[in-house]
Parts: structure tokens; sequence; C-alpha cells
């Protein structure tokens, strides 16, 4: 069974930075793709970052280039994204996921997708 649960959003001013964590269930750390969407009010949900199942390629959206870095740690069962110099339009809902392939991630829909709950990001200016 693939089970995700995401921590570590929160509120921050602008420039700042924040961590989210995403644990994963054995299941889908050994089979799938990991990564982020998130949606902020209004808009479509869009991919964020993916790593790939042996840790060794990322995918980042133009957006988060030079910003954000997406890391996994097989041994907790758990991915990352570290969040620096955080803006106002990086405020939305962020949400774990985990997908056969990264090339999945720019797409808003997928065969075999899995999403967490969801967790907030709130970036003030």
């Amino acid at each position: 069974q693939v089970q995700l649960a995401e921590s570590g959003g929160g509120s921050v001013q602008a420039g700042g930075s924040l961590r989210l964590s995403c644990a994963v269930s054995e299941l889908a750390r050994v089979l799938y793709n990991m990564g982020w969407f998130r949606q902020a009010p209004g808009k479509e949900r869009e991919g964020v970052s993916c790593i790939s199942s042996n840790g060794r390629s990322m995918w980042y959206a133009d957006s988060v280039k030079g910003r954000f870095a997406i890391s996994r740690d097989n041994r907790a069962n758990t991915i990352y994204l570290q969040m620096n110099s955080l803006r106002s339009e990086d405020t939305a809902m962020y949400y774990c996921a985990a997908d056969l392939a990264c090339s999945n991630f720019s797409m808003m829909k997928s065969t075999d997708r899995y999403w967490g709950q969801g967790t907030q990001v709130t970036v003030s200016s």
C-alpha cells in the first residue's frame, strides 16, 4: 500500500527558508519516483520537483530552479524539499506525490499517482 504523509509547512517571510518532509511507505519508496506538487488558491496544481527512486535523477520546475532542492533518505523512508529564497508566489498547499516517472510531474494527470494530504506554505512579503 502506498502511503504518503507531509510535514514541515508553515509561515515565513519572503527570503526565508522552509524544509518540507514526506514520510513514505516502503512500497512507495521502492517502486516510485517521489516529488512535490503545489496548488495556490484559484490556480491549477503544478509539479515542483521530483527525485528518482535511486536518488540519481532530479527534476525541477523552472520557477524553483536554484532555490529549491529535493533529496531522499531511503533508510528513513523520507523525502525532503528544502525551499530557500522563498517568494510570495511560492504560497500554496504543497502535496507529496508518488509516480512511476519523474517526467509525469510536469503533467496534471497521471495514470498511476498517489498523493499525500498536503501541507500549507505561506510566504509573506
